[in-house]
């Protein structure tokens, strides 16, 4: 896969999810126009959660179209929810998911270069945004999670254009390959040093990867998964 195209382009400012009164940025609208975008993202967009959202690592959100059948026919009753923009995605991507991306991956799309930095790591708010308990589970566990991309030179970006892959440095490393590791075959201990050996993976999940090494234990998932006693129903 060298290329994928750039159906839309998305931004959000920060407001209440839904009823819950839980802050969140995820409900992008689509922008019709070119726009800028810098090292921390598309000019105008937001991010609720700055510890855990945005930020050079994760400026740009990406998610593929082709999930969206998939999500329909798994939860049927949500159809209606799964559409462009459900996960707060700035890009929606056809021609790409995570199976055929990897780590490092570095595309040309408009005037601006862009690198695959990590795939998402669900939290609950999307079991509010889609009203699933647990959703943000079945995105870990599925690895259609998405993906973020950190930006190498500044442009200009507008929806129609068409990613080209510049370098690939870590085709071993698929977002698959990566999302599989992570949350099911957790405590592979080769690949999880050679994951940690990666150049230019975010600080985090190298710290990750060094603390399972050390301890032998995987992390507790349930405050990043589960929803908080003030907003579940």
């Amino acid at each position: 896969m060298a290329r994928f195209d750039v159906l839309e382009l998305r931004i959000g400012g920060v407001s209440p999810l839904g009823s819950s009164g839980a802050l969140s940025a995820i409900d992008k609208h689509q922008v019709h126009h070119p726009l800028p975008v810098s090292y921390l993202g598309l000019e105008g967009d937001e991010q609720a959660d700055r510890k855990h959202h945005g930020g050079p690592h994760k400026a740009i959100h990406a998610y593929s179209i082709s999930h969206f059948t998939t999500w329909s026919k798994e939860l049927p009753d949500r159809t209606n929810r799964f559409r462009p923009g459900a996960f707060g995605e700035n890009l929606v991507i056809d021609g790409a998911s995570e199976t055929g991306l990897c780590l490092g991956d570095r595309w040309r799309i408009g005037s601006a270069v862009i690198e695959v930095s990590q795939g998402r790591q669900p939290c609950w708010k999307l079991n509010l945004r889609f009203d699933v308990p647990d959703m943000a589970r079945r995105v870990q566990d599925t690895g259609r999670t998405g993906w973020y991309f950190r930006v190498i030179e500044p442009g200009i970006l507008a929806a129609g254009d068409c990613g080209s892959l510049i370098a690939r440095p870590n085709p071993a490393w698929s977002l698959t390959r990566t999302s599989h590791l992570l949350y099911h075959d957790r405590m592979n201990r080769p690949a999880l040093a050679e994951l940690a050996g990666l150049p230019g993976l975010p600080d985090s999940w190298r710290r990750l990867a060094l603390a399972r090494l050390a301890s032998g234990k995987i992390e507790s998932w349930s405050r990043r998964v589960e929803t908080p006693e003030p907003y579940e129903k």
